[in-house]
């Protein structure tokens, strides 16, 4: 009589493993041989917070009237490269695994682009179709507040977006003069918001603590607080790191 093996007839006498199924590919545990390597950056949020500022005040200010109607041109041109700026800030974001920052200062990068287009081109309707476009910026602004209360400065710009999307929309859209210069005098509002929140993120990452206070909360305050164990919770459900998004 033969004697019994310790593992069953199909499983892999080293492991105990069943076999795969006939006609399906075996994957071995390939955890012990897996390496993750990260690569620290710098925080690219001042530098997209600052651009928020700077393409805040031009336009408020031709909102405004301190520019001319003539300026507008010159306008569009000073708030071009915000595109580019915030367009940047948004892939380092991407890289540094902060959806929420990233996908926030693409949608700001995607939104200086047509107003400085437009603003050069002087298309027909140019102001009213701003208008619409702000209208959508705001039903977006609306949903990212529902996500970044953890990320107060960042929740805080978005507070102070919200009323401007919603003045320049309906004033692009009705033509109501006193729209135009609520929205102006609200950019003016977001640019102080901004430049505050990238000056106190500078402070932060130049001294390795936060100096002005930012309002963290929940995972945000960990991401800064915590230790390296964890930063690494999780990692491997992180996008990049599984098959699929």
């Amino acid at each position: 009589m033969s004697t019994a093996s310790p593992a069953a007839e199909g499983d892999d006498a080293r492991t105990g493993v069943p076999d795969a199924a006939p006609g399906r590919r075996f994957e071995p545990d390939l955890r012990s041989m897996t390496r993750i390597n990260l690569r620290p950056i710098a925080s690219p949020m001042p530098l997209g917070f600052f651009t928020i500022a700077l393409a805040s005040v031009m336009t408020g200010c031709l909102q405004l009237g301190v520019l001319d109607e003539t300026a507008r041109h010159a306008v569009a041109l000073t708030v071009l490269p915000a595109f580019v700026l915030q367009l940047l800030v948004s892939v380092l974001a991407f890289g540094a695994r902060d959806v929420i920052a990233a996908t926030l200062m693409a949608v700001f990068a995607g939104s200086w682009l047509p107003y400085a287009l437009i603003m050069l081109g002087d298309a027909p309707d140019g102001l009213k179709v701003l208008g619409v476009f702000n209208l959508a910026l705001l039903c977006f602004g609306a949903l990212m507040t529902a996500v970044t209360g953890p990320k107060r400065a960042l929740w805080l710009v978005l507070a102070v977006s919200l009323p401007r999307w919603a003045a320049t929309g309906l004033g692009g859209v009705t033509g109501a003069e006193w729209l135009t210069r609520t929205s102006g005098a609200l950019g003016l509002v977001v640019a102080l918001v901004a430049m505050y929140t990238a000056f106190a993120l500078m402070l932060e990452d130049m001294r390795g603590e936060q100096v002005l206070p930012l309002g963290r909360s929940g995972p945000a305050h960990l991401a800064v607080e915590g230790d390296l164990a964890v930063q690494l919770r999780n990692l491997e459900r992180q996008a990049g790191v599984r098959r699929t998004l």
